[in-house]
């Protein structure tokens, strides 16, 4: 027997880094307990949308002529300033994403009876071109609560109850001016009142109309049928939903659609160009540059032709 005898290995432990991201999440958790436990969920809306956003319309109403109409307006366009940053990052991706369809017909016809390797190269190109599938969807999380608070604004703003408009007060900033000063308030803009859906449907149509034409500005052609039938249906299903939801909801809020979807055509426009809203004009454009541009190549092809001919001759 020797004197020395081998001891057994301890099994290592699982090691867990610990980098800044970890760090990043246990402070975001910790303070969102802290922060819920101290107010209600309730409590926490009103103070972070729906006091900011009726506040801001009424600072608005009273320095600007005293029109809701010209409050939401001034209100639609300072919504779209701050989120300038996430809605350029959203349509920047649109735009990549449709530069993209052509590389990415290719990797279809060559990995198609392939899924798995497929879906590795798609990934592998979203890469390379820097696309990220959820680039698209903070902006529209961003969009929800902002549509929420300015509708509960715009029926307390606009009401008749004198119940409902002393409740309103109490969520008035105190260094504003007194809310009895601004009462009542001017609801009227053109034929429609703010406080009460358009009785002529006239805004809910033109909400539904502007959503599809971004829409089709945003999508990004494709070759495949049942993808390309995939993105109709769904271009068409969020103008018609948010059309059908107009149909019941005040004037304000239909106004601030419209004034919202022409600043989002606007400023697509200018980011991706008409996209697929108008792809026939320019194809239809395309072409006739090309056939503009074939009778000049035959005619320098023709004269190229007869001076070697001359050249020969002589």
């Amino acid at each position: 027997m020797s004197s020395t005898e081998s001891k057994p290995e301890m099994p290592s432990l699982p090691q867990f880094k610990l980098d800044a991201k970890f760090f990043k999440w246990v402070a975001i958790i910790t303070l969102a307990v802290f922060l819920l436990n101290m107010k209600s969920l309730g409590e926490w809306w009103n103070l972070l949308f729906f006091e900011p956003m009726l506040n801001s319309l009424l600072l608005i109403y009273r320095y600007l002529g005293h029109s809701f109409a010209l409050s939401i307006l001034v209100f639609t366009v300072l919504i779209k300033l701050l989120t300038l940053p996430m809605t350029r990052k959203q349509m920047e991706t649109t735009k990549k994403t449709q530069e993209m369809q052509p590389r990415l017909e290719e990797l279809k016809k060559k990995y198609g009876n392939d899924q798995e390797r497929m879906s590795q190269e798609q990934v592998k190109l979203m890469r390379e071109l820097g696309i990220s599938p959820t680039g698209c969807i903070g902006p529209m999380l961003i969009q929800f609560p902002i549509w929420i608070g300015l509708y509960n604004s715009v029926l307390r703003i606009l009401s008749n109850n004198p119940a409902q408009l002393f409740e309103l007060g109490k969520h008035v900033y105190p260094f504003l001016p007194q809310l009895s000063k601004l009462v009542p308030f001017q609801s009227r803009f053109l034929w429609l009142d703010l406080a009460l859906p358009d009785p002529y449907y006239v805004m809910p149509i033109l909400v539904a109309a502007l959503m599809w034409a971004q829409q089709k500005m945003m999508a990004s052609p494709t070759a495949d049928a049942q993808q390309q039938q995939m993105n109709q249906s769904m271009g068409l299903m969020m103008p018609l939903m948010f059309g059908f939801f107009m149909y019941s909801a005040p004037s304000g809020v239909a106004l601030y659609f419209v004034i919202s979807n022409i600043l989002s055509i606007v400023q697509q426009y200018f980011t991706t160009g008409w996209g697929g809203l108008l792809p026939k004009k320019a194809s239809a454009n395309a072409g006739a540059a090309r056939n503009n541009a074939s009778p000049a190549s035959n005619s320098k092809g023709k004269s190229d032709g007869s001076k070697s001919q001359k050249k020969h001759s002589g």
